[in-house]
């Protein structure tokens, strides 16, 4: 029948399965949750072998509720930045290393230093941080050289998949380039200099996706497939490339992800590379997607709940909705897990300033709300004036919400009216598996475009959040004392990080 298309949404959690129809509606969902080990301080690492695990059974579980001669085609949306070193046998050499871990901390300072942190920035299109696989290589380099020498693959999570599911060694563009380790202006690798020290690994390309003669220190190019196109067979069908934002958006829209961090983006048809955001290859093949991060996002609302010992985050909400714009007097730099945009600090931490005898947890609740929507505000601004630069629409005009946060109602209507804009939210839970599951519809020859692909399969906003204009002065004034909190606190954090270390 053909009549199926399955997402998958490899998270840093959980497999989760979801066959789709071709209008979009969802028929059966799994989901195969896998551990995640902390072994030291700033590590964070996964077994592959866990990921496969967890995909036969998700998988399992939605072929036999939905009918096997009824899908078309799988399509894989993952935790980006991960990685593993496999054999040639397929099987994982070392412990997958997550887009969490920071170990690789040093390695990004020296690779800055050697080569020029905007050398890095313009070639890759994202300025230096631990998140992309590049500065984990050259952590691997110096204290695991004998898995790169042993290695025929570096594989990200789909190129995992496919191999096990098709017997190829491949990955699509969008999957590698979050790797750090592409030329984002080409779509090619690296310049080897950059992506291995010297010498080289003698068995590992760049990246090495496709196994490589341990005699040359050329490697033939990666075998990497555009975006929305087949990578290879599987019970007789074809697996898409797989997209990582979850959606697909083109010109006119920007979309925010309030999770436990939170994530924004926007399409941008030039290529544009800056602090402000990341750079990276759209999903559909065609132009790029600016993307910021906020590493504390929802999670810090959890922080506070646990903290103050509150019954939960709907009663801190109700009481902090009483509270007059500003907190009276509080204000939040979010950073409590360092931060990425538009500083890439991992020394930056959390501030709260104005506390006073009369604060309550209401207050520091309303407060970090209020933080969230400053940070995105500023980081929205720099990242949409710089793809309207690229584009004739000008910037977007409208912002899709999605994510556990936009059921709080609180922080929906501060980030409206600090955004000075009117929100729309998604009623998409899995945004990621329903955008893996739209190029997979695309690559069959569904529809002509992954974005006709989105017109038809994905719903359309149900709920709209309006700015309350009372409060934007109010929000305008504090936004411009908030631009300057982090180069005020940044010298006394590198100096408590440093003492620290004594």
């Amino acid at each position: 029948m053909d009549d199926v298309v399955i997402g998958i949404d490899a998270s840093t959690t959980a497999v989760k399965a979801i066959a789709f129809t071709r209008d979009g509606k969802e028929l059966s969902q799994a989901r195969e949750a896998y551990p995640l080990s902390n072994p030291r301080p700033g590590h964070f690492e996964q077994d592959a072998e866990h990921w496969w695990t967890a995909l036969l059974g998700a998988l399992k579980q939605v072929v036999e509720a939905v009918g096997a001669a009824r899908v078309a085609a799988i399509a894989i949306a993952h935790q980006r930045e991960t990685f593993t070193l496999i054999d040639r046998a397929g099987k994982p050499l070392i412990p997958a290393i997550l887009w969490l871990d920071e170990r690789a901390r040093p390695q990004v300072a020296r690779l800055s230093a050697e080569l020029g942190r905007e050398t890095i920035r313009d070639w890759s299109g994202k300025p230096p941080d631990p998140t992309p696989a590049l500065y984990a290589v050259r952590w691997l380099a110096e204290h695991q050289s004998q898995a790169l020498d042993e290695a025929a693959a570096l594989v990200d999570v789909h190129g995992f998949f496919v191999h096990r599911l098709t017997g190829r060694l491949v990955t699509s563009t969008a999957s590698a380039d979050p790797l750090g380790l592409l030329d984002i202006r080409n779509g090619t690798p690296m310049p080897r200099p950059i992506a291995w020290p010297s010498p080289a690994p003698a068995t590992t390309g760049v990246p090495a996706f496709n196994p490589v003669s341990p005699a040359t220190l050329s490697p033939s190019p990666p075998q990497i497939a555009p975006g929305a196109t087949s990578c290879g067979n599987w019970s007789g069908r074809s697996p898409a490339a797989p997209t990582s934002s979850g959606c697909v958006y083109g010109e006119g829209k920007s979309y925010l992800s309030l999770g436990s961090g939170v994530v924004s983006g926007c399409y941008s048809h030039g290529l544009t590379t800056s602090d402000a955001f990341r750079t990276l290859v759209s999903p559909t093949g065609s132009g790029f997607m600016l993307e910021t991060v906020l590493r504390s996002g929802m999670q810090l609302v959890d922080w506070i709940v646990r903290t103050t010992g509150s019954p939960s985050a709907a009663v801190l909400e109700k009481a902090a909705a009483d509270i007059a714009a500003g907190s009276e007097g509080l204000l939040v730099m979010p950073y409590w897990a360092g931060v990425m945009s538009p500083y890439w600090d991992g020394a930056a931490r959390g501030v709260i300033v104005g506390l006073s005898l009369d604060h309550e947890p209401k207050h520091l609740f309303r407060a970090v709300l209020e933080g969230i929507a400053f940070e995105q505000a500023i980081a929205s601004e720099a990242m949409e004036t710089k793809a309207a630069e690229t584009q004739a629409g000008g910037k977007p005009a409208a912002m899709i919400a999605a994510g556990g946060g936009t059921n709080c109602a609180l922080l929906m209507r501060i980030m409206a009216s600090v955004l000075e804009r009117p929100l729309s939210v998604s009623p998409v839970n899995e945004a990621a598996a329903l955008g893996a599951a739209m190029l997979a519809a695309s690559a069959i020859g569904w529809f002509a475009s992954p974005d006709m692909a989105a017109e038809a399969m994905a719903a359309p906003p149900t709920r709209h959040v309006d700015l309350v204009d009372g409060l934007v002065p109010a929000y305008r004034a504090r936004k411009a004392i908030y631009r300057d909190l982090y180069q005020a606190t940044r010298d006394t954090h590198v100096r408590l990080g440093e003492v620290g270390q004594v």
